[in-house]
């Protein structure tokens, strides 16, 4: 079986400034491109995997929300997600590091503790019903009650559904004789 990563999916606003990378714009027509040539083979045995980093230095809820939005738009759900680690030698790291861009010394979002990167990835996978409770509490943080509800664009009904309640797993201690 092929896979192949499509790098890149960054539709976030900041990041792109930060890293001057172009709108996701290529990517989408990379991807339609692919799949046009790839259409005579079995397509089971072919697969495009976007690569997708939570938590990326210059990305806040905000924008979490908003590639959130973009991938409910395009039908997608990752099962893959990569939570953002420093790497030396890279802006990105400097950036996580300093809390500043090192070109203009201006100050960059980083989403640090972890209830923020839990956030920011869960949105990123908002249809598991596991991350519902997370999914809710970042979307009411961030005062986007809109997308709360059976709207087309709601990203999560307004209640619970009834696979996201998790049983209480607390094991009985069992005695030794």
């Amino acid at each position: 079986q092929i896979s192949i990563q499509l790098h890149s999916i960054l539709e976030y606003q900041n990041i792109r400034n930060h890293l001057k990378t172009k709108p996701n714009q290529h990517n989408t027509n990379w991807a339609r491109i692919f799949t046009y040539l790839m259409c005579p083979l079995d397509r089971d045995q072919i697969n495009l995997v976007p690569y997708l980093m939570s938590s990326h230095p210059g990305c806040d809820l905000n924008d979490a929300i908003e590639l959130a939005c973009y991938l409910k738009k395009i039908h997608h759900t990752p099962k893959q997600v990569q939570d953002f680690y420093p790497t030396p030698g890279t802006l990105a790291t400097c950036m996580y590091y300093t809390g500043l861009d090192p070109r203009t010394m201006k100050p960059v979002y980083v989403a640090k503790t972890y209830e923020e990167k839990l956030e920011q990835r869960a949105l990123m996978q908002y249809r598991y019903p596991k991350n519902y409770d997370i999914v809710y509490r970042a979307l009411k943080k961030a005062h986007r009650d809109d997308l709360i509800g059976s709207g087309p664009k709601c990203l999560i009904p307004a209640r619970r559904p009834k696979e996201a309640y998790t049983p209480n797993r607390k094991r009985k201690r069992v005695r030794e004789r």
